[in-house]
């Protein structure tokens, strides 16, 4: 009989013990599952909280002088007084969410005139950076910032490339697919064929 309690003596005194234990355990583990939920749902509000990130510029490097080979002609209207074309080698989407690129216009009396720009296809803006020299040089545009997309007049350049070429409404047309827009832009086929 004194030996069949010895067990339960035994488990009764390390019992506490070990609810101590096991406690401590549980809560070392609750407290690391916190916190990697803490981390997880900060994760995932970042990951859609496109609001609380401001939308940054990245840094513009200039494109090689445009050459006669690799100008694509585009579409201004039916009472456009010049013609106007894309440097097909300068297009570029950067990971700012900015169509680049070189257009140049030729006016009826010989007047050439070359610009590197960029468009946001988000907030229907333009931005002019630089106007190229016939040596081949860039000079910084002083009126470097965004300005609204018009798309008024014969000469509707801006409007021309925003709704023909290179947005889809307020996303980059073709899904981003650069390939794609330059092909569009060689070929002259705009987004929407029938709209002028």
């Amino acid at each position: 009989m004194p030996s069949s309690l010895q067990p339960q003596q035994h488990q009764t005194s390390t019992s506490p013990l070990f609810n101590l234990r096991t406690l401590r355990r549980a809560a070392l583990a609750c407290s690391l599952l916190a916190a990697c939920a803490g981390a997880l749902a900060q994760s995932f509000d970042e990951d859609f909280d496109d609001e609380a990130k401001p939308w940054q510029e990245i840094a513009v490097q200039l494109p090689p002088t445009p050459q006669e080979a690799n100008l694509s002609e585009f579409y201004l209207s039916p009472n456009a007084t010049m013609r106007a074309f894309v440097d097909t080698n300068s297009v570029s989407i950067g990971t700012d969410k900015v169509v680049r690129y070189t257009v140049v216009t030729k006016t009826e009396g010989g007047a050439v005139n070359v610009m590197y720009e960029g468009m946001r296809c988000e907030t229907w803006e333009k931005k002019t950076y630089a106007f190229g020299h016939p040596d081949g040089k860039w000079s910084r545009s002083r009126r470097d910032k965004w300005q609204p997309i018009r798309d008024i007049g014969a000469n509707r350049i801006d409007g021309a490339l925003f709704r023909d070429y290179f947005c889809d409404g307020k996303m980059i047309a073709d899904n981003e697919n650069l390939k794609s827009i330059v092909n569009r832009l060689k070929t002259q086929t705009r987004i929407d064929p029938v709209r002028r």
